[in-house]
């Protein structure tokens, strides 16, 4: 597998996200994104988060703590090597994530940052976060996606009104970062920035679309950046190149009868399973599971694909001043709508449906959660523990035989 050179990334501010994340899933399908950074990404309550994941992606998340509001996220492709990055300088306060993303080669490793930066925010809390922005990039690329609010910073001039916005801009010179955005993402104000250490690290960037109704702009880049591949951990059969005569013909010459005469039935089953893998072994080969592509909800039609291009045309031509506020909106609420009823409507059917199609109902459920959980290290009798998918499998099958014996299930009768 070679690696990605061109990583196409989304940023915007949601203001919330409670009501958008199926026109996010949608827009992700349509822009086909391997980064998305979302800011004031709050997700209403606790009820929403089984909705937040998105299949194909890893999500990393910072919620704001002891007040509503404010929260940022990243999704990441799950085939890209990254793992979220600790500080020393992280405070529970700072609304901001550091997600590493390994080079293919490891000669430099890329750091991703999102920041929300309430209006309000006090000193102390600014100062924390410029100690994170300073020991972030460590040598390292660096990027910053963010809405940092502060209004009166002029990134032309590199001048500011208020002494916090001329602390962010001494931290920006300090630590040798540059500014990319040339347009503002919302009204007049210059509040939504994105920051890099290395000039020609983002290119082709983009304004335009919004999510939902939200009032700061879609912003759109490449990175140019080999990226390290996640090496899947889970081995699996490769049908497509296994030999099924082969194993037929390896099966039937295999005596049965003599193999298994005078045996009792864990030895039978014993024998019969390592007899079926050295031949499955012989005859079908295996390779490591791995996804690059998430697939597309079920939802999700090629008329509301149609709908979301239209959707994002009708904002640049607003912005141009080609067409009213009104119209713009109208096609915000028929996309909005849309997506909707089209979500409901399918969950509506896998419910009444689940009965008879479980493994869809279970399948949708499943790509919704944000982790894959697995079976953790088991004890054996021994006491070690034991990490291999099939030590624990033999632990768990041992336990339950031991309990399930035929002294037991007469006492129980």
């Amino acid at each position: 597998m070679q690696p990605i050179a061109r990583l196409k990334c989304l940023y915007t501010n949601a203001r919330s996200m409670g009501n958008k994340q199926e026109e996010l899933e949608a827009m992700v399908q349509l822009e086909n994104c391997y980064l998305i950074a979302i800011t004031e990404a709050i997700w209403w309550d606790k009820s929403h988060n089984w909705n937040t994941g998105m299949e194909g992606y890893k999500l990393y998340r910072r919620d704001r703590q002891g007040r509503k509001g404010g929260g940022v996220a990243l999704y990441v492709k799950k085939w890209i090597d990254c793992e979220e990055l600790p500080l020393r300088n992280s405070h529970e306060q700072v609304e901001s994530l550091w997600v590493k993303i390994k080079h293919q080669t490891n000669k430099g490793h890329l750091v991703v940052g999102v920041c929300y930066r309430p209006p309000d925010q006090g000193e102390p809390f600014d100062e924390a976060f410029l100690l994170q922005l300073q020991e972030a990039p460590c040598s390292r690329a660096l990027i910053l996606m963010g809405d940092l609010n502060h209004p009166d910073v002029c990134w032309e001039s590199y001048t500011a009104g208020s002494k916090q916005s001329r602390r962010l801009l001494e931290c920006v010179e300090d630590n040798f970062l540059v500014q990319v955005l040339d347009k503002r993402t919302r009204r007049e104000a210059f509040l939504d920035l994105v920051l890099t250490s290395v000039d020609d690290l983002i290119k082709e960037v983009k304004i335009g679309g919004s999510l939902g109704c939200s009032d700061h702009g879609l912003v759109e880049f490449v990175i140019s950046r080999d990226v390290g591949l996640a090496k899947s951990k889970v081995r699996t059969l490769d049908l497509r190149r296994a030999n099924l005569q082969l194993l037929k013909e390896l099966v039937e010459e295999i005596l049965w009868d003599t193999v298994l005469r005078e045996r009792g039935s864990d030895q039978i089953w014993q024998l019969f399973k390592d007899i079926f893998l050295s031949v499955q072994e012989l005859s079908i080969p295996v390779c490591n599971k791995s996804s690059r592509e998430g697939r597309k909800p079920v939802w999700l039609s090629n008329d509301l694909l149609v709908k979301l291009r239209q959707k994002k045309e009708l904002h640049r031509q607003w912005k141009r001043g080609r067409v009213l506020w009104e119209e713009y909106r109208n096609a915000v609420w028929t996309c909005r709508d849309g997506i909707r009823k089209a979500k409901a409507l399918t969950e509506l059917n896998l419910a009444r449906d689940a009965k008879n199609n479980k493994k869809g109902f279970y399948k949708y459920i499943g790509q919704k959660r944000k982790t894959k959980e697995s079976v953790p290290p088991l004890k054996n009798v021994d006491g070690g523990l034991v990490t291999t998918d099939m030590e624990k499998a033999e632990v768990r099958n041992n336990f339950f035989a031991s309990v399930f014996t035929g002294h037991q299930a007469s006492h129980i009768s």
